[in-house]
């Protein structure tokens, strides 16, 4: 009876591709094992801060050690993503702001400093102490060198000791590693070594992935602090939402007045005047209401495009796909759209999608200064994406205009997402992914 193997196993070259993976868990899981001194090292370094700052008072030491921790479990978190495919997000809080009064003193969230160095001190020890994620990095890095160790380095051990008894047993001599040798039959050494060799390498892929298990465990957020992350997420995208709108009313109420309320105006005024000049001027009566007419056709346009500012018709009458290809055809370059899109969302997430659209198109031309773009839409896995292309020079920087930011605070409303790629040369590239109702319940996108 044949052994049961794997699908991919049994595809043409799937155990040679099955070889290398676990030979390439068995490196990782190597360096890891290797690594393990670093940890020691650096949990004495962390342990000396705590009792230089309790006996000596001298604290700066904390919060350096506290990060150098930190850089190392984030390098744990990086190899448990990158390498054990066990993603592993930070589950740090955010640094407090440090404000300065109108009197000159720094306010900490806590408490006052007149010493600009001392409050960023204070503030920086007291965020690193208050954070439960730092006392849960200080339990892995004391705990990390048994368990985590303890996992990477049992494959090593086995294939190193395979390694050993293979070379070990046509050797008239005991190889000096330490290892007791002296009386097994070269025999038993050539068999021992092929098995443990074996083992090992079977034993990397889940290994790695258990060691990226172990690694989540204690360096991921808790459901608790994810919670409270969502919590303020919540109260930022709730602020977002209610300063844009308020921006929006403010340019609204400013179009009408600066625009149609005062060409009305001018109409009312010019027809008071008619009735003064229709017996003693009738020509210029005449004049004075055409002129009328043309400020009632030019205050109707001002309206139409006001309230097309608002939400177009042709996006609520025909969808996201038509509503964007009528927005290419008013921007000055030229725009290729493809709608891949069964169905139609709800009015307000076309109508934040249409919106970031024109932010991303009008970007293209007043900076980029783009001659084509693409403008790709479509719907899978949950996920209404919209990808924005153009030529122009790039160079793309969020954190230099409100355009982009714009569009990433209309975006988050609905928990999506704005990627950016947008190197000096071109092109520039933006990803724009909102959450549907299959992957979302609680927004309805879809």
């Amino acid at each position: 009876m044949s052994s049961p193997q794997t699908p991919a196993a049994r595809e043409p070259g799937g155990a040679a591709r099955e070889l290398r993976a676990a030979a390439r868990a068995l490196g990782r899981l190597a360096v890891l094992t290797l690594l393990i001194p670093v940890g020691v090292v650096l949990m004495t370094v962390y342990l000396l801060s705590f009792l230089l700052w309790g006996c000596l008072g001298m604290f700066p030491l904390f919060p350096a050690a506290t990060r150098m921790v930190r850089s190392a479990a984030g390098a744990a978190r990086w190899a448990a993503g990158h390498w054990s495919e066990v993603p592993v997000p930070p589950p740090y809080q955010p640094l407090p702001a440090l404000e300065r009064t109108l009197h000159g003193w720094f306010w900490t969230g806590h408490d006052y400093h007149k010493n600009r160095w001392f409050a960023g001190m204070s503030r920086t020890v007291r965020w690193l102490w208050n954070d439960p994620a730092t006392w849960r990095d200080a339990l892995w890095l004391i705990a990390d060198p048994l368990v985590g160790g303890g996992i990477a380095a049992a494959p090593v051990l086995l294939v190193g000791a395979g390694v050993y008894g293979i070379v070990q047993a046509p050797l008239p001599y005991d190889l000096p590693l330490g290892l007791p040798s002296g009386g097994v039959p070269a025999l038993l050494f050539l068999l021992l070594g092929p098995v443990l060799i074996v083992a090992g390498l079977a034993l990397a892929r889940p290994a790695l992935r258990l060691h990226g298990r172990w690694t989540g465990t204690l360096l991921g957020p808790t459901e608790r602090s994810r919670l409270a992350r969502r919590v303020e997420q919540l109260t930022e995208i709730r602020l977002d939402a209610t300063e844009a709108q308020a921006a929006e009313l403010r340019r609204i109420e400013r179009d009408l007045h600066d625009g149609a309320q005062a060409r009305l105006v001018a109409v009312s005024l010019r027809l008071g005047a008619v009735a003064a000049l229709i017996d003693r001027d009738p020509e210029q009566a005449k004049r004075v209401v055409t002129d009328a007419q043309e400020n009632v056709t030019q205050a109707l346009q001002e309206l139409r495009d006001l309230v097309r500012g608002i939400h177009p018709p042709v996006l609520a009458e025909r969808g996201l796909a038509d509503g964007v290809r009528a927005l290419a055809l008013d921007v000055p370059l030229k725009v290729e759209v493809r709608a891949e899109l069964p169905g139609r969302a709800e009015a307000p997430v076309e109508s934040a999608v249409y919106f970031a659209v024109s932010e991303a198109l009008t970007n293209a031309v007043k900076h980029g200064d783009a001659r084509h773009a693409t403008v790709h839409l479509a719907h899978a896995a949950g996920l209404l994406r919209v990808e924005v292309t153009d030529d122009g020079r790039g160079g793309a920087d969020p954190g230099r205009g409100s355009g982009l930011r714009g569009i990433r605070r209309r975006l988050a409303a609905f928990d999506g997402t704005l990627t950016l790629t947008s190197p000096p040369g071109g092109p520039t590239r933006l990803i724009m992914e909102l959450p549907c109702v299959l992957s979302s319940p609680r927004t309805s996108s879809c």
